[in-house]
């Protein structure tokens, strides 16, 4: 059983959670620590320096209130975390930092273009250091 378990959370694609939380539950130990965790995309440097701290700031709180209630209507704690950056590295850098020994992460049916640049989960999955649990889209 893991002791240490974090689930990436996409906002957009909200069917997915449920099912990754049924199955992080089956693979965690009964006192293990789960972590919901969001990555929002950087945006460049030039674009950033236009948009005020203050609309940054809303964002990053608008998030942690969406993953707080993921959090309460799924019966876990609140224990959440926010990234800003490159999906894949962020997901693999909070695992390093929390030393996770398990991601649980969704990923959609594969197309064309999936093959060619990898998505997320695939990244996740060849780089991970600790053991990665897909939970695949069906359809």
């Amino acid at each position: 059983m893991y002791k240490s378990v974090i689930i990436p959370v996409d906002l957009s694609h909200s069917e997915r959670i449920q099912p990754m939380v049924a199955a992080a539950r089956v693979l965690a130990a009964e006192d293990a620590e789960i972590l919901l965790l969001n990555v929002i995309e950087d945006i460049p440097a030039y674009v950033r320096s236009q948009v005020p701290q203050s609309i940054r700031d809303e964002r990053d709180d608008e998030v942690r209130n969406q993953l707080k209630k993921i959090a309460r209507d799924n019966g876990l704690s609140e224990n959440i975390m926010v990234r800003t950056g490159h999906a894949p590295s962020e997901i693999l850098a909070a695992a390093k930092q929390k030393k996770s020994d398990l991601i649980v992460i969704a990923s959609h049916k594969p197309g064309f273009g999936d093959f060619l640049l990898g998505s997320t989960a695939a990244r996740v999955v060849r780089h991970s250091a600790c053991t990665v649990h897909v939970v695949r889209e069906t359809g």
